[in-house]
């Protein structure tokens, strides 16, 4: 089921029965799965793979040579930066046929994948959480962190809009976006996000 508005490019392959959704855009040498569901306004860059049993929510934006493989869903507003990672079986042998125990993953709404970094499967990255270029996530990651390295540890936190926050990892402390006008308070080693009125 494809939405008649998708842009859907001809050298990209659709398998029958994946569903693309209104103003999805579809580039070069891309390859859908017939089990796909894809929500609205999403863009796939070049060689982009997308598996069958994976679910993409509205308005993500994934970058070019990137495989989503099955048990993988992405929440509204994920972007996945060029070359990143996605992985489903947690111990891989070529000998060994494990396709009965792909981990799931989990994307929160807008979080940041950034370029060449890797989630290992079986990881839940919170919403609007960041992850840095190069990064390898093993572990469970918390809405708003900024995350780098490999392993991935947390340095920071960021905005919904996509700045760092100026807050400490724990304790206390209060921080509004100049941008959006969001409000961001510190409680613990968590951050209690309040979007901004609409004036």
């Amino acid at each position: 089921m494809i939405h008649p508005s998708a842009t859907i490019h001809p050298t990209a392959i659709v398998d029958e029965g994946g569903t693309i959704g209104a103003g999805s855009r579809v580039w070069h040498w891309v390859h859908i799965c017939s089990g796909a569901v894809i929500g609205e306004r999403c863009s796939f860059g070049q060689n982009v793979f997308l598996g069958n049993r994976v679910r993409i929510g509205n308005n993500v934006k994934i970058q070019n040579n990137v495989s989503v493989y099955d048990n993988v869903t992405l929440e509204d507003d994920v972007f996945c930066g060029p070359s990143m990672v996605f992985t489903n079986v947690y111990n891989p042998r070529s000998a060994v046929s494990r396709k009965d125990e792909y981990r799931d993953t989990l994307v929160e709404q807008g979080a940041t994948l950034g370029a060449n970094c890797t989630i290992v499967c079986g990881t839940r990255v919170g919403r609007f959480a960041f992850i840095g270029a190069g990064a390898v996530v093993n572990r469970n990651v918390k809405p708003f962190a900024l995350m780098v390295g490999v392993p991935a540890r947390q340095v920071g936190w960021m905005s919904a809009h996509g700045d760092r926050v100026e807050l400490p990892l724990e304790g206390s402390g209060q921080w509004t976006c100049p941008h959006s006008g969001d409000h961001y308070a510190l409680a613990g080693d968590q951050v209690v996000y309040t979007p901004a009125q609409p004036a």
